[in-house]
């Protein structure tokens, strides 16, 4: 299939499929009229690159699912070094999270002292 059909059937633009290219996350081959062609493997690549993506990896950590499933594994995450990024996400997710709720319980406490400020003397 040429860069477009690819495009349309993973989901995203022929502009990132090039920029996955230039990664070496994604790999084409030159049809006898030069132009890029690619098959359902590569479409693969793809729709494990943007799952990924889509959940907030950054593009180098999809490195490993993708040479999982070049290596012939049936999905991306069957292979240790894919496992070792998931716990490294979890970690810095965890991270975010205890900042977001330090950082909430802060606003949660600026809040009540307002609110207490707020309120008419006498009542």
């Amino acid at each position: 299939m040429r860069i477009g059909e690819l495009a349309r059937r993973g989901g995203t633009t022929t502009r990132a499929l090039r920029y996955y290219e230039s990664l070496g996350l994604l790999s084409s081959r030159r049809g006898a009229n030069g132009q890029r062609e690619y098959d359902e493997d590569d479409l693969r690549l793809v729709n494990e690159i943007r799952s990924l993506a889509g959940i907030g990896f950054a593009l180098e950590d999809t490195r490993p699912f993708v040479q999982c499933l070049r290596d012939g594994h049936r999905t991306g995450d069957s292979c240790p070094a894919s496992v070792e990024v998931y716990r490294r996400k979890v970690a810095e997710l965890d991270t975010c999270i205890s900042r977001l709720q330090a950082v909430r319980d802060q606003v949660r406490a600026q809040l009540q002292d307002a609110e207490q400020r707020s309120r008419p003397c006498g009542r």
